[in-house]
């Protein structure tokens, strides 16, 4: 992986850290949404939500688009994809790890 997209997965598990940030991923995967809106169906200020998706648009998860006042945000799901792709390669090379000791220690 390069050294760029190294440090895109890092902006994803850092931003993915927070519950609340989760959970208005969650909200966001079944639709766009203002922060005003994410904010009525959670236990946190319409303030909290926009300093949430102020860091989820960092690590370019969300995308955001004003119309007016409004602010709608929507998920990009490209960063996640890279994530998703570096978890698969872990994954594969601990497999591939746990095999070879699997082969070394049968009888």
């Amino acid at each position: 992986m390069s050294p760029r997209k190294d440090e895109r997965v890092d902006a994803v598990f850092q931003a993915l850290a927070d519950p609340t940030r989760r959970e208005l991923l969650r909200r966001l995967s079944q639709t766009p949404g203002t922060a005003t809106e994410l904010s009525a169906r959670l236990p946190i200020t319409r303030q909290a939500v926009a300093k949430h998706m102020a860091a989820l648009q960092d690590a370019g998860l969300v995308a955001s688009e004003r119309s007016g006042r409004e602010v709608r945000y929507r998920l990009t799901p490209g960063p996640m994809a890279d994530a998703a792709e570096w978890m698969g390669d872990v994954g594969a090379q601990w497999d591939r790890r746990l095999e070879n000791l699997s082969r070394r220690f049968r009888p």
